[in-house]
């Protein structure tokens, strides 16, 4: 399941961790969780570089058309 949004998916993630460090993950769902948890980790990492490039092209676009302005 793909989660919503990066804010989501970072809750859940910190859920799977809080769970795991207290021991609270019986053996039987262990894999299950971790393999959820890269999932999620695979969604915040893509989410974080297309929101850095949609942020570089956004500050790229507002520098042209300062210099357009200018000209």
């Amino acid at each position: 399941m793909v989660p919503e949004s990066y804010s989501l998916a970072f809750e859940e993630l910190q859920r799977i961790v809080s769970e795991m460090e207290r021991g609270d993950i019986g053996i039987d769902e262990l894999a299950v969780n971790v393999k959820r948890a890269s999932e999620l980790i695979q969604f915040c990492r893509n989410k974080l570089k297309t929101t850095e490039l949609d942020v570089a092209e956004i500050l790229k676009q507002l520098e042209a058309e300062g210099d357009g302005a200018s000209a």
